[in-house]
């Protein structure tokens, strides 16, 4: 695709590598095969061809409008299409760029900007979340009904292993995750103990970023890599194995940090070394003697629910599936696994209406082998999937916890 960058954005300091992944695309169209608000909406300019027009559009005219801005929202940023494109077009990326510079050139109405702050504010500070969440169980009865599905019952982590094994990786306590779902990790660690490795979380590392980087607070975001780095320095100079990542929206991001850093001198070595280590929970028990945790299935028929992240980002697509099916669960087919379930990070409260279909379709596939439990690999999903369904929705790791 042929680029002719307007003379405004050529000092923009991501412009050349906006214009790489633009002329990347040959527009053949086979993104638009897999993306899933392309599939409810059947606008061009709501599949990832589209938006890549509506980006090229914006920095070849140096004109941003609404309705450009509107499609872009859309966008789940599933990055389904990266999966299907031959030709490599790093379509996340380009989205992250697109929308950055259109917020700095278009401002919100006041109400969406008072919205994305707070969900910057407070999503990425469990103190501040946790609280709420609280809160929000506590008026539960009260608030309508569909604000009341949204809000998860309390959860009891468990003991976490105090065995001091020779082996010892890092956990990323998260944000949302360490108070809405706090026995993912601690099913992580029992899991690892059992397996001789030691799972040690980091008091002063927190949100990945995510939430920042994603509404195009980008400053902000870095600002959460840079404190993860300094928080996991010492123990990684301690000899910790790997970085482990139970949400794999995070593992995502954690493993970009080169990338998003790569132009700070001070952290660019560093945060090279972070995404190296950087593992998702899949990856760490795929390499292990599973049958050291003496499972034999839970007797439970299970579908498992592979996040975008996980199977688009991190290329595990049918990791965790393996994993289960080795420890002897019973897996049902699930129809059109590609496709998002809408939750998407913050998106479920930015496009309510859409990520409801969305997460229709998703329970209907997932439930359509008619089991007695969804599994999911990250936080997010978890949540919004089990808003809605009629089963239990849990994390993968918890079905092989010696505590259950």
């Amino acid at each position: 695709m042929r680029t002719d960058i307007h003379v405004k954005y050529l000092d923009h300091p991501e412009i050349q590598e906006a214009e790489a992944i633009l002329r990347s695309c040959v527009h053949c169209g086979f993104c638009t095969a897999t993306c899933p608000t392309y599939q409810e909406l059947g606008d061009e300019r709501d599949g990832p061809r589209g938006r890549i027009y509506l980006i090229k559009q914006m920095l070849e005219s140096g004109e941003v409008s609404e309705k450009s801005q509107t499609h872009l929202d859309r966008c789940l940023t599933c990055r389904s299409c990266e999966t299907t494109c031959p030709s490599g077009v790093r379509y996340g990326r380009l989205a992250d760029i697109g929308r950055g510079i259109m917020e700095q050139q278009l401002p919100r109405p006041g109400g969406q900007r008072l919205l994305r702050w707070v969900l910057r504010k407070v999503l990425p500070y469990p103190s501040r979340f946790g609280p709420l969440l609280a809160l929000g169980r506590l008026g539960k009865p009260l608030l309508p009904a569909a604000l009341a599905a949204k809000v998860p019952p309390a959860q009891q982590a468990g003991t976490w292993p105090a065995t001091r094994h020779p082996r010892f990786m890092l956990a990323l306590g998260g944000c949302a995750q360490s108070t809405a779902t706090p026995n993912t990790n601690a099913a992580a660690a029992r899991v690892l103990d059992r397996l001789g490795i030691r799972l040690q979380q980091a008091p002063d590392a927190g949100c990945c970023g995510a939430v920042s980087y994603h509404l195009s607070a980008h400053e902000e975001g870095l600002g959460f890599m840079r404190r993860n780095i300094d928080a996991w320095w010492p123990l990684i100079e301690a000899g910790a194995e790997a970085i482990v990542i139970s949400a794999s929206g995070c593992g995502a991001m954690v493993k970009e940090y080169g990338d998003k850093l790569r132009e700070d001198p001070a952290y660019a070595d560093k945060a090279r070394r972070v995404s190296e280590l950087a593992r998702d929970l899949s990856e760490v028990l795929a390499d292990e003697d599973l049958s050291r945790l003496g499972l034999a299935g839970q007797g439970r028929k299970t579908a498992v629910h592979c996040p975008c992240t996980l199977q688009h980002a991190l290329g595990l697509g049918g990791q965790v599936e393996a994993i289960l099916r080795k420890a002897g669960v019973e897996l049902t087919p699930v129809k059109d696994g590609h496709l998002c379930c809408g939750s998407a990070g913050t998106y479920s409260v930015l496009q309510p209406t859409l990520s409801q279909q969305l997460l229709t379709n998703k329970l209907a596939a997932l439930t359509a082998g008619d089991p007695e439990q969804i599994v999911t690999a990250n936080v997010g999903c978890q949540l919004h999937l089990a808003s809605k369904a009629q089963v239990p929705v849990k994390h993968w790791i918890e079905l092989l916890d010696p505590r259950d």
